[in-house]
């Protein structure tokens, strides 16, 4: 028995010292190559998180123009039903629009923030460089009297100069649509 104890235990510590990495996103320094790729995607600063916090508040607070001056002039917000503004007066006309004539009030509660800083896009058309993907809690009253509690998960992506030039918005507008009779 302690032979095969010992055969297993030899057989594991040999498996176990190979440490050969394989891929094209990491590569291991060995003998004159000092190559060392970064990683897929890392964490971003936490100023992106507190900005994204800072917008919150100005869209709850009703102040559109503020939470507007984050956003660049050829930003883009679409929504995962395939909808989409394009341009900063389109996105700030339909939110004045909505959040002046619609929404009665608004609050977030509950929010995660996750700055992340993408160097190599897995593939296709991704946007390497700073996102910030949120999820938070909506408690919305309609001016029609309509209260409304649902989800949300919004991610931002930013040029270089940390303004906005793309938001995505996943949100479920049926339970809305039936809020507001539509």
């Amino acid at each position: 028995m302690k032979k095969i104890f010992l055969i297993v235990a030899s057989a594991m510590s040999l498996f176990a010292c190979n440490n050969e990495k394989t891929g094209d996103s990491e590569k291991m320094v060995s003998g004159s190559d000092s190559t060392i790729t970064k990683p897929q995607s890392e964490f971003a600063d936490a100023k992106y998180t507190e900005m994204g916090k800072t917008q919150l508040a100005q869209f709850e607070s009703g102040d559109v123009n503020a939470w507007m001056n984050a956003f660049a002039d050829n930003a883009v917000y679409s929504w995962s039903a395939g909808d989409s503004l394009a341009g900063k007066t389109a996105i700030a006309n339909y939110w004045k629009e909505r959040r002046g004539n619609v929404i009665d009030s608004i609050k977030f509660s509950n929010d995660i923030w996750l700055p992340l800083k993408v160097n190599t896009p897995q593939k296709g058309p991704d946007a390497p460089g700073i996102w910030l993907l949120s999820w938070y809690q909506v408690d919305v009253k309609y001016k029609n009297g309509k209260k409304l509690m649902f989800w949300t998960h919004t991610d931002y992506h930013f040029d270089a100069n940390d303004k906005i030039d793309r938001a995505i918005q996943y949100i479920d507008f049926a339970p809305i649509k039936a809020a507001l009779g539509k």
